[in-house]
């Protein structure tokens, strides 16, 4: 077992097998995992909001969907998987909070999870497997030597998908 990575909130990183790449917290926020089976290398990004347009201050791309999933691929293509070989697997974008109305800007975790699939979509990066919505936090570790995205949920038993 190598070492295990860890991801911040608006922040994004990379490993190669034996190492783990992780990151805690996910409430509204998408943990997007990209990664290639065959080098075993994978990179992942936690998103807090769907679209940097929207948003003055927005020089970390890491913290959008729109520009994070752009950087993760750049980082890793420099360390030689191109996006053919990419499939993704995402968790996350939890309602935290309960609303009386169903304002879609309050929506902030469904917003997520919508822009993360649409930017991949459009990239035609698949998305192999998800665990999103509902209504509890996640952390979630994935191991680029199987493939398995652990994910710990609160309130939950843990999941592998």
């Amino acid at each position: 077992m190598g070492k295990m990575i860890r991801v911040g909130m608006a922040d994004m990183n990379v490993c190669t097998a034996p190492d783990a790449i992780t990151t805690l917290g996910l409430g509204s926020c998408v943990g997007i995992v990209l990664y290639d089976k065959s080098t075993k290398i994978a990179g992942m990004a936690h998103v807090m909001l769907p679209d940097s347009t929207q948003i003055r201050c927005n020089e970390n791309v890491a913290k959008f969907a729109d520009t994070g999933i752009d950087a993760l691929i750049e980082m890793l293509a420099k360390m030689g998987v191109p996006k053919s070989r990419l499939v993704a697997k995402i968790a996350g974008g939890a309602q935290m909070f309960a609303m009386s109305s169903e304002n879609s800007l309050l929506c902030v975790g469904k917003r997520n999870v919508e822009a993360t699939k649409e930017k991949l979509r459009s990239l035609n990066i698949r998305i192999v497997a998800e665990d999103t919505g509902d209504s509890y936090g996640r952390t979630i570790e994935f191991y680029p030597e199987t493939g398995e995205l652990l994910i710990k949920r609160v309130g939950k038993e843990p999941k592998v998908i």
